[in-house]
């Protein structure tokens, strides 16, 4: 399945996408696609609807994250090694966690603000999970289970703010609209294999970044068993799984960062894609 939320930021309705690719309103049957909505069975009751029943929804509305209710986003980092060489950096022998505030989500085509004095601000494009089921402590081989489904993000950050102001990651990471989420969330059903997936991102029209979850350095049942080692992932917590090689920091011969008026397209197969016009903060 592919769940959205539609709507006014705020007010967004839980819709899905029916075979055609239309959307169809799923407010009379859930209020809303968050924490409560992501358990097994009732993401199995849903797959089992007659979608062609329910209501169209008209015109082209906003999608907002097509999570609500998020608790917390937990980031890998380096988590591909030639991003990890671009940055100079050896790849990491456990997996690098950081936090995002969950203020900086945002919808997959809502404008990025980039911060008042921000002079390097940068891309990522990511696979993101979604937790389904309380995990704590769980092992490699039933990773899977706890995982409800899978979006694509942009992991945007401010490189100034993350490398040179001291501490850690997190301020670099966590200003309003940083986490551009969506436009659907895809269940398991429909995306069983998260390591083959082809991740790509174009700065005005240029392309950047081209990767696959096939190369991950932790796989997604590793990176999920390991995070549940030390906090408990909550059902509607999301997991940004890392971004391949080709982000601003990394250009070659001289880093180049994002500005007022840049236009930031990115995809990855099966999750859709993401038009994001960065404006001044």
């Amino acid at each position: 399945m592919k769940l959205i939320r539609y709507g006014e930021a705020g007010a967004e309705r839980p819709g899905i996408l029916d075979a055609q690719g239309t959307l169809r309103d799923l407010s009379m049957l859930l209020p809303d696609i968050g924490p409560a909505q992501l358990n097994p069975r009732t993401l199995a009751a849903l797959a089992a609807i007659d979608t062609s029943r329910l209501p169209t929804v008209p015109g082209t509305p906003r999608l907002g994250s097509p999570v609500g209710g998020v608790g917390k986003i937990v980031c890998v980092g380096l988590n591909y090694a030639d991003h990890a060489r671009e940055a100079g950096l050896q790849p990491p022998a456990e997996p690098v966690l950081f936090m995002k505030a969950v203020s900086a989500l945002s919808g997959p085509t809502d404008d990025v603000r980039i911060p008042p004095g921000a002079v390097k601000t940068d891309w990522e494009v990511e696979l993101g999970i979604i937790i389904g089921t309380t995990a704590s402590h769980v092992a490699e081989d039933s990773a899977l289970d706890y995982v409800a489904g899978y979006v694509l993000a942009n992991d945007v950050s401010e490189r100034a703010w993350q490398m040179e102001r001291g501490g850690q990651w997190d301020k670099g990471k966590s200003y309003d609209t940083f986490a551009p989420i969506g436009p659907w969330l895809v269940t398991t059903d429909e995306l069983p294999d998260p390591h083959a997936i082809d991740l790509w991102l174009e700065v005005n029209g240029q392309r950047v970044q081209q990767g696959s979850t096939a190369h991950f350095i932790f796989g997604v049942p590793t990176v999920v068993s390991y995070i549940s080692q030390f906090m408990t992932l909550m059902p509607g917590d999301l997991i940004l799984t890392g971004t391949p090689a080709g982000v601003g920091l990394g250009q070659k011969p001289v880093p180049w960062f994002l500005k007022a008026g840049d236009l930031v397209r990115l995809g990855a197969s099966g999750l859709g894609e993401q038009v994001q016009r960065f404006v001044g903060g």
